[in-house]
């Protein structure tokens, strides 16, 4: 099975190339060898490539600079991912693709569901949820996997940076009223393979009426529980110390905020949470709480650096 791997330098991208690496042949892309604003020159690079199977980990993830630069983020987020739909459905190949809990605008009180209506309130979740319908409008066989606050031991994310300002500051001050679960590049790369290996190993089966094998659609992929922003910094701050992390700040002088006290160009949902129980009914694949893979990523991490 030939893949063509997008993104192979973000976060879920490097992870995938090791979870990927068992399933075939990849091909990982990075922006050095394809630029998603180009839209043609993409649909060149899937042609010479000629994969069963594109996974796409490239996005435009500038929350809040997509607010005065739509054209862009709708252009990779959307424009990008009708290339990649329309070249599989033409290949009848498989895309897997990675959405949002940006799609939603947080005012549930539960779980988000696959089937709860979208309502983006910023303009990165609606390009995101632009790309969605793209994939759906084309009739590829597909997997969009939602998930939400991802993090890793390399590359930009909320852990690393409160890692970073607790080393230079005694006291930080954290949003303590949005509601989500921190999901691991490694755990997101590692359940796409075997999401991916089901789907390969099913591709004799009769298909659904959309074509998608049984397994295709969307599914919400987030590590188990919840926290809050604030109590999220706080562990990674407590355990961090207990790692020999020379820092400033300990957990107590984690100041919880509200959202509104800390405005940002985008508006963020204060609801994040993502039901992750088709996942597991289709798949068989259980969620791990949150916190184990962000002790797991602090294990790894070299604190001078952070």
């Amino acid at each position: 099975m030939k893949i063509l791997l997008l993104g192979k330098n973000g976060q879920v991208g490097w992870e995938l190339q090791r979870a990927l690496a068992p399933l075939g042949d990849v091909v990982a892309c990075g922006r050095a060898e394809v630029d998603l604003g180009d839209l043609a020159g993409l649909t060149r690079l899937v042609r010479s490539v000629n994969p069963a199977v594109i996974v796409n980990a490239a996005a435009y993830t500038a929350v809040d600079r997509a607010e005065t630069d739509a054209e862009q983020a709708t252009r990779i987020n959307a424009g990008a991912v009708e290339v990649l739909a329309a070249e599989v459905k033409r290949n009848h190949g498989w895309l897997v693709h990675y959405s949002t809990d940006y799609v939603f605008d947080g005012a549930k009180q539960g779980f988000y569901l696959e089937t709860d209506a979208p309502s983006p309130i910023n303009v990165y979740g609606a390009s995101k949820l632009a790309g969605e319908r793209a994939i759906a409008a084309s009739g590829c066989r597909h997997l969009i996997l939602r998930t939400s606050w991802v993090f890793a031991a390399r590359g930009a994310n909320f852990a690393r940076t409160m890692l970073r300002l607790a080393a230079e500051r005694s006291e930080l001050t954290v949003v303590s009223d949005q509601l989500g679960a921190p999901t691991s590049a490694e755990l997101i790369a590692g359940v796409t393979a075997l999401a991916l290996y089901r789907v390969a190993g099913n591709s004799g089966e009769a298909a659904n009426p959309d074509g998608n094998n049984g397994f295709g659609g969307i599914y919400h992929l987030a590590a188990a529980g919840q926290t809050t922003w604030h109590a999220y910094a706080q562990l990674l701050v407590r355990e961090a110390r207990l790692l020999g992390a020379k820092l400033k700040a300990d957990p107590e002088q984690i100041k919880p905020i509200l959202s509104a006290e800390y405005p940002a160009p985008a508006a963020r949902p204060h609801n994040s949470r993502l039901d992750t129980s088709r996942l597991r009914s289709a798949f068989g694949i259980a969620m791990p709480p949150w916190e184990f893979h962000v002790r797991r990523m602090l294990q790894e991490t070299h604190f001078g650096d952070c």
